[in-house]
């Protein structure tokens, strides 16, 4: 078995990040500048890029899957075919742009911030997901989740690049999250940068309204975590959710663009139970309204809705062996989830492209749990949980 012991409670996609995150705080060195808590210029200088990053011509939107270069195939015979994104480094939380082909991720970095027991930590990155191109949207900090807008010209990110002065935290521990985690928009060639929030919390787990007028996230402020919606410009912003033992996570919009999908877990229950219990609501964020998706004692984690508005994809452990993650396709309407991954490490972090034909999601290839995480894709076209025909009309 690759894994002995069941690790800590993931906090849903923004909150557990993966394992090259996975460090205690410690001390920056010396060496790092320390950043005023002042809202950045409007406008930057683009990042700095790898040696082997694309051209600044192919850093745009566009294009298709050149399946010339990738192999949909079985890694078993239940589930459907699969490939890893090639050419790019371990990456984990990967979300699809407007044109269903680039991805947007948290990529190991050099160039991030880090500790000194490790090589690399995380930036965030764009690529295609047949290998063809990749560049990274920042340079410096540590970054988490990121998302494109509808608009296919911008995306929004978590950094501490403007926090460098606080410690490092720990991705994964509720108790030490990075303070001074804020978020960012920028066109998506990492040009034009924004901060959109100012101030020492742990501001994080983004993700955009399929309208792109609304921005929905993470905040925790004094160990509580909760959801709180603001314009995609940074105005407007309103807290959610108000929910002291709750903590909810992983907010993802419905095309409707007014209901969102989110994981919650209760703080009073913490511990006593492994896996944490979490349950999947929906929320209308106009009204208010909750609706309980899921009603087993088990963890219910990282939802994720279908284009179809009624599908959505999270992960469980398996209760026959809780060691073992995978990925479900769950249905709004009830009914038993079908399981979509069948592989003895851990799967997780699932997300379905825009046309509803693939799935991405972060397959462990280390020894460890959670460990040597690689970006893969499933082909789902098969499950038939696409836009609705008249959404297209």
């Amino acid at each position: 078995m690759k894994k002995k012991l069941l690790p800590p409670a993931p906090r849903g996609p923004g909150g557990l990040r993966w394992p090259v995150a996975l460090f205690a705080a410690a001390t920056l060195m010396a060496a790092a500048i320390a950043q005023d808590a002042k809202p950045a210029r409007s406008f930057t200088p683009l990042p700095s890029q790898p040696a082997d990053a694309s051209p600044p011509d192919q850093r745009v939107l566009g294009g298709s899957t050149d399946y010339s270069r990738v192999t949909p195939k079985k890694a078993s015979p239940q589930e459907l075919p699969t490939w890893r994104v090639p050419n790019v480094p371990s990456s984990a939380e990967a979300y699809y742009a407007p044109d269903s082909y680039h991805i947007i991720a948290q990529t190991q970095d050099p160039d991030a911030l880090h500790p000194p027991e490790r090589k690399t930590g995380a930036l965030t990155w764009i690529f295609s997901d047949d290998g063809k191109s990749k560049w990274r949207i920042n340079d410096h900090g540590q970054d988490a989740c990121s998302y494109f807008l509808p608009d296919g010209k911008h995306v929004v990110f978590t950094s501490t690049r403007d926090r460098l002065d606080l410690p490092i935290g720990n991705w994964s521990d509720e108790r030490d999250y990075p303070q001074g985690a804020e978020l960012y928009i920028a066109d998506v060639d990492g040009g034009n940068l924004k901060r959109l929030t100012n101030n020492e919390v742990y501001d994080a787990e983004v993700s955009v309204s399929p309208d792109g007028k609304k921005i929905v996230f993470s905040r925790q402020i004094k160990g509580a975590l909760d959801l709180w919606v603001m314009n995609s410009d940074g105005t407007g912003e309103r807290q959610l959710t108000d929910t002291p033992d709750w903590q909810e996570g992983a907010p993802f919009f419905l095309p409707d663009s007014k209901t969102i999908t989110t994981r919650a877990w209760s703080r009073a229950e913490y511990g006593k139970k492994r896996p944490t219990p979490m349950t999947i609501w929906t929320i209308n964020i106009e009204t208010g309204e909750r609706i309980q998706r899921t009603h087993d004692d088990w963890m219910n984690w990282a939802p994720y809705p279908a284009p179809d508005g009624r599908h959505y994809v999270f992960v469980r452990p398996l209760k026959e062996d809780p060691k073992n993650w995978e990925i479900f396709l769950g249905d709004l309407q009830g009914g038993e989830p079908v399981r979509l991954t069948f592989n003895d490490s851990f799967d997780g972090f699932p997300a379905i492209s825009p046309d509803g034909k693939k799935l991405l999601f972060s397959r462990s290839e280390g020894p460890g749990f959670m460990s040597g995480l690689y970006t893969y894709v499933m082909d789902i076209s098969s499950l038939n949980i696409g836009p609705k025909a008249a959404a297209k009309k």
